[in-house]
């Protein structure tokens, strides 16, 4: 077992930067050198610890870097920290996503207050896949309404603050539920065990005993919670607005990191707690999940603007992780952790790109474009790659995270599968469509004096296109992180009875 320290560190950092970030505010520029040096030391840590990170510690369940200190013995409240191979995954995301998103997307507009939101931001979500506590976990989720709340409000489009208030709403709304089922659990653990404290820690609420319907109201309180924050068809209303409105680092963080942090405590706290329930649920869900494949697809090929089509692009690709999710394969729920990933790293791409286009053109309507491949052909290319990872080209990241998701379905639940097929083939239609759109034709007036990818944009991508080409011709390393702590995950849930 390593030193909790680590964890504890990347907690830390960016909220020692978010304060360096506000008390420099009064020199142009610092604030932003704080924050990305707070970002680069975040990455550098996350990596250690994926580095250091050992599944076999005797007795942990493939978890590592544990720690439990109780702060409040009567109100149930601890610091609680552990990593599998799941939240692994998810940590170099988190620090990845705010060094590019920074790097790529500054906002100089009130840059010190941007950045230390920013900042602040990627604690609560470090926080929330670090947490191995109900409650803590539950903070920490909270918390980062936030900041997206000041960031879409205060840096965002035209219609700002409608975004940030329905985005507030919905979210806070749903998560209303989770803490009703949380507390429910901590109640039931404590009347179960005579003289026991009250207490939410993940390993003992796992072994809390149920009826079969109260594992089913429980499991749908924690599934609406996470369903909005996903977001997962018909609970995703907020989303195309939010991603629309906010500034382009705010749309990178929704995209990659909250709505991963959604299926994320799907498969953990869903799905991980309440294995009887998911004979009932299970149809339930993978059918809104097809459903959402489906109408994600179609709304990206009608959709006016580039941001919303990104949105219903990961509307479609939530539906696919959440196929993943709930399968009860192994092979397909390693591949959903792993599109969780890719997903994240190919909505970065894109939003930094779409950044890039509307800084130059003051827009992002896809109408307003035409024969950007002539005048701007580097650009064109690194849209390119992303979207063919999008669109799950053999050789990419996307293909293999969507392949495993498809054929574990398949093995289980044959029929969603072969229906969700059907989601990769509208996928490189409305991909293919929309780069077209954009970039093929003549260009004209403004379109042909758009300049090309500058060399520091080409290396804010460099990352992102390394990543691409990497996880799809070499994923073995991270699926051997990610598979023992699935395995463990589903080994849990398969005694109930739901797993094939």
């Amino acid at each position: 077992m390593h030193s909790s320290l680590w964890l504890a560190s990347l907690l830390v950092v960016p909220l020692v930067g978010a304060i360096g970030a506000a008390l420099t505010r009064k020199v142009e520029g610092r604030a932003y050198l704080v924050a990305i040096a707070a970002s680069a030391l975040e990455l550098v840590l996350s990596l250690v610890v994926a580095c250091l990170y050992n599944d076999h510690v005797a007795k942990a369940q493939t978890f590592d870097f544990a720690t439990r200190h109780v702060l409040a013995a009567p109100f149930g409240l601890a610091y609680d920290v552990a990593i599998d191979g799941i939240s692994l995954l998810m940590i170099v995301l988190t620090a990845l996503t705010v060094l590019l998103a920074l790097l790529g997307a500054r906002d100089r507009r009130q840059e010190p207050a941007f950045v230390a939101w920013m900042l602040l931001l990627t604690c609560f979500t470090m926080g929330s896949f670090l947490s191995h506590d109900l409650l803590e976990f539950f903070i920490f989720f909270e918390l980062t309404l936030i900041p997206c709340y000041f960031i879409i409000s205060q840096w965002g489009g035209r219609e700002r603050s409608k975004a940030a208030l329905k985005f507030f709403i919905y979210t806070f709304t749903g998560s209303a539920f989770l803490l009703i089922g949380i507390l429910y659990l901590g109640f039931a653990h404590q009347h179960q065990i005579p003289g026991s404290a009250l207490t939410f820690s993940y390993s003992a609420i796992s072994s809390t005993a149920m009826s079969h319907g109260t594992a089913v109201w429980l499991f749908v309180a924690f599934a609406i919670a996470f369903a909005v924050k996903a977001p997962i068809w018909p609970l995703h209303t907020w989303s195309p607005i939010t991603y629309a409105e906010a500034p382009t680092a705010g749309s990178i963080e929704m995209s990659a990191l909250l709505a991963k942090l959604g299926t994320y405590g799907l498969l953990r706290f869903a799905v991980g707690l309440f294995p009887l329930a998911l004979a009932t649920m299970r149809p339930v869900v993978l059918t809104l999940a097809v459903i959402g494949i489906l109408y994600g697809s179609m709304l990206a090929c009608t959709t006016p603007d580039l941001k919303r089509f990104v949105a219903y692009s990961s509307l479609a690709q939530m539906g696919f992780i959440t196929l993943g999710v709930m399968s009860g394969s192994t092979i397909a729920t390693v591949g959903a952790v792993l599109l969780m990933f890719n997903h994240g790293v190919i909505t970065i791409g894109f939003f930094l790109i779409i950044g890039f286009i509307e800084k130059r053109r003051g827009s992002i309507l896809i109408k307003d474009f035409k024969g950007l491949q002539g005048p701007a052909p580097i650009m064109a290319a690194l849209f390119t790659v992303v979207m063919l990872a999008s669109i799950g080209l053999p050789g990419l990241s996307g293909f293999v995270s969507e392949y495993l998701i498809l054929i574990g379905t398949f093995a289980t639940h044959a029929w969603w599968a072969v229906v969700a097929t059907f989601g990769v083939v509208a996928a490189a239609l409305y991909l293919l469509w929309a780069y077209q759109r954009v970039f093929h034709g003549r260009a004209e007036g403004a379109n042909a004096e758009i300049a090309d990818a500058t060399p520091r944009e080409q290396w804010v991508l460099v990352p992102v296109v390394v990543l691409i080409v990497v996880l799809g011709v070499f994923p073995k390393p991270v699926l051997d992180r990610i598979t023992p702590s699935v395995q463990q995950l589903i080994h849990h849930v398969a005694p109930a009875g739901v797993n094939k």
